[in-house]
């Protein structure tokens, strides 16, 4: 089916109707397809363009907030992530961690040990263990900083956030949901002062239409105020950024991820392996720009990263120039007064306000928790809800067995199945030759990408470079090498003739550039306080 076949498509009226094609709209789809609903998601870029693909990567159990006290969150975190680990391999995979213990670290290694203690004990297994400086050196060589007494090594998981996303858009579709990207919400319809439906608006071709439903969601993320502005909802969102470098793993080695402090204000960071590069991370600190403009890295958090990276692996001597690429992302935080943004709660909320329902806030890794809670706030409105969280699984795994083909190993078909569910054969079967070989310097298959502009509603080159296949921050030029082939691709499956292409491949190298390109070198940077 055609894009324009699934506008045409749309129904005057939904059980359902979710603004935002994030992991928590996803999630949301999902659920209530399966509960019996009729769906309809719309986002208005791309599925995960927003922060759900400029995440850490990480399915954590969220060790910090423990630390913080926020026991709930911590259990729901590390129960979610144990449930993905088991039912999506291939997509969510574990990682080893290590945490580094230096002389004069605030918490101390006693309370670290005690907070690594309750990880396990929520987990109901043991993971985590004391290392001397000898045995920590033994697994990270390089992060030999002057003080490093040791440390303790624990378990977490980690994913590509964008084929989650995905994986778990194109499931809600098979239960049953509409999904559609590039159309957004225009405005809301109203009655007597209650949300009933919404305008909505092809970005692609500007036509709207007004689509009814018996609930709307709204899973904008940072984007919710202006929905809720609608209903006369005060502004409550504060926009926090995260930004990211990655480096080539021969520059940058980490066999498991490693978590350090910032030498200037104590802040935990990380650098872990992440598809064959070495992704260091994070800032977090107020995002003042409009919303409407793309974030990415500013110089003096570049700074700040490379200042942590050369504190804590000294031998290494990293600089901005050794960075493949970059990213940002901007996490739709519940903003309540604190002066420093990594103090706020990372708790997920749910308002009611004139029969629109906003869903924000969160972790990536408990998205079904919270598709959960929502829809059980929708029971009132809509009766079919009463099978709410009767599947308890995330994935149903019943059918999806590993795609074979001679000269497809099982590392290979593991990862396909993960990352693409019950389509994996399909990746596989419509395979041409020589397109079960990996995108050089990727993980990814020339078959997924045919994939993706076959089957996964690619409607632009970024979509399929960003976030299908990944390749815009895996590779230092951001494929444009290999635009050649992937025109090829694109001309059979999309039927974009010269000029279509032309205006694709120039757009996509500049937002490459504008949002996804390595820091600027020495003397190009400042590198004023940051992150609180």
């Amino acid at each position: 089916m055609t894009r324009r076949d699934e506008w045409s498509g749309l129904r005057a009226s939904y059980d359902l109707l979710i603004a935002g094609g994030g992991i928590t709209g996803a999630g949301i789809a999902l659920e209530a397809a399966r509960a019996g609903l009729s769906v309809l998601l719309v986002e208005q870029g791309d599925f995960a363009s927003g922060t759900s693909s400029r995440s850490s990567k990480l399915v954590h159990g969220g060790l910090r907030y423990l630390a913080e006290g926020n026991v709930k969150l911590t259990w729901e975190a590390v129960r979610e992530r144990d449930r993905l680990l088991s039912e999506a391999p291939g997509l969510v995979e574990p990682i080893g961690f290590l945490f580094a213990v230096h002389r004069g670290d605030r918490p101390g290694p006693a309370l670290v040990g005690t907070g690594l203690a309750v990880y396990d004990l929520i987990a109901r297994r043991g993971r985590h263990a004391r290392l001397t400086r000898e045995e920590f050196l033994f697994r990270a060589p390089h992060a030999g900083a002057p003080g490093l007494q040791g440390g303790f090594s624990y378990s977490d998981a980690t994913t590509d956030d964008a084929r989650l996303v995905l994986r778990v858009i194109f499931e809600a579709e098979a239960e049953g949901a509409q999904v559609l990207n590039y159309v957004r919400c225009e405005g809301l319809l109203r009655e007597k002062g209650t949300v009933f439906g919404a305008v909505l608006r092809d970005v692609v071709t500007g036509d709207e239409r007004e689509v009814h439903a018996a609930a709307i969601v709204n899973a904008t993320g940072a984007w919710a105020d202006r929905l809720r502005g609608e209903v006369g909802g005060r502004p409550r969102i504060r926009p926090l950024r995260g930004s990211h470098l990655l480096f080539p793993a021969w520059r940058f080695p980490a066999a498991q991820a490693v978590t350090f402090r910032h030498p200037e204000d104590g802040r935990p960071l990380f650098a872990y392996p992440w598809e064959g590069l070495t992704l260091l991370g994070t800032t977090d600190l107020d995002h003042p720009a409009s919303l409407d403009e793309e974030p990415s890295v500013a110089p003096a958090e570049a700074t700040y990263l490379l200042e942590a990276a050369k504190a804590a692996f000294p031998s290494l001597s990293l600089t901005a120039r050794d960075a493949v690429s970059s990213f940002a992302g901007v996490r739709p935080v519940i903003g309540t007064g604190k002066a420093r943004p990594s103090e706020e709660s990372r708790d997920h909320v749910l308002w009611e306000e004139a029969g629109l329902l906003t869903v924000t806030g969160g972790k990536l890794t408990t998205f079904r928790l919270i598709a959960l809670d929502a829809l059980r706030l929708l029971r009132r409105r809509l009766p079919a809800l009463s099978r709410v969280g009767a599947d308890a699984r995330v994935f149903r795994t019943d059918g999806i067995g590993l795609p074979t083909l001679p000269g497809l190993d099982t590392a290979a078909a593991r990862r396909l199945a993960g990352r693409h569910g019950r389509a994996a054969a399909s990746v596989v079967s419509g395979a041409r030759p020589g397109e079960l070989e990996a995108i050089p310097g990727t993980p990814y298959l020339w078959a997924e990408l045919r994939q993706a502009v076959r089957a996964e509603k690619v409607v632009r080159l970024d979509d399929l470079l960003l976030r299908r296949v990944r390749a815009g921050i895996l590779l230092p030029d951001g494929g444009a090498s290999l635009l050649p082939r992937v025109r090829e691709v694109c001309a059979g499956e999309l039927a974009w003739d010269d000029g279509r292409w032309s205006m694709e491949e120039q757009a996509y190298l500049e937002r490459r550039r504008a949002q996804h390109a390595a820091p600027a070198g020495p003397g190009d940077v400042t590198a004023p306080a940051l992150c609180a």
